[in-house]
């Protein structure tokens, strides 16, 4: 592993214990999935940051309501550091049904995709997730007023997040994550293989051992 890797022993140990309480659906997965596609990547896809030079590619399936993807959360961001320019990082929604607020957050950060401000809606819905994550009320104007701090073009986030086609974009990503066989979020894909970490430092490790294999 590269030697300039800074995860905090705090943060691997707090990614410990939560990688193995990820949210399980309760839907049925085959039903679903059954009409699915096996995409990893589509070309739509959020990228966040600039693309890797390299072959390397690491898609995670979310859910902004989640704890364990808010977890998660800091190891990727650190992982975007230490490889800034080598690695391709690929976000895509996963909203679990058992999260009262999980595809409003989803719609939101879609609809601030829309104008060019995926990332910065990405990080503020888990900056906050503590403020509105587990709630059972709908959060959509808490969701806004993110939107509104971030100075969009109000009346297009609206109406984006009353399309329908915007939440069946979210729904798009999912029907992919079930058809390849996500579970539960966070969920991995490096250069495509689903990855079974059961640390902050296993994910670290496989990332860092595909980075080095490239020549």
């Amino acid at each position: 592993m590269r030697s300039n890797l800074a995860v905090s022993a705090a943060l691997v140990a707090a990614f410990a214990l939560v990688v193995g309480g990820v949210v399980w659906l309760t839907s049925d997965r085959s039903e679903t999935a059954a009409g699915g596609s096996d995409a990893v990547v589509r070309s739509d896809s959020h990228r966040l940051g600039p693309a890797g030079d390299g072959e390397v590619t690491l898609v995670e399936f979310l859910d902004f309501e989640c704890e364990s993807c808010l977890a998660a959360y800091p190891v990727v961001e650190q992982l975007r550091e230490d490889y800034a320019g080598q690695v391709t990082f690929i976000a895509r929604y996963f909203p679990v049904d058992g999260h009262a607020n999980a595809r409003n957050a989803a719609v939101a950060v879609e609809a601030a995709a829309m104008q060019g401000q995926f990332e910065a809606m990405y990080q503020q819905m888990y900056a906050t997730q503590t403020q509105w994550g587990e709630q059972q009320t709908p959060q959509a104007d808490l969701f806004r007023a993110f939107a509104v701090d971030l100075g969009l073009d109000m009346d297009a986030y609206d109406e984006a997040v009353a399309d329908p086609a915007t939440l069946e974009r979210v729904l798009a990503d999912r029907d992919d994550g079930l058809a390849l066989g996500v579970q539960g979020t966070p969920t991995f894909f490096l250069n495509g293989e689903q990855l079974t970490v059961g640390s902050a430092a296993e994910l670290i490790a496989a990332v860092d051992a595909a980075v080095q294999e490239q020549p």
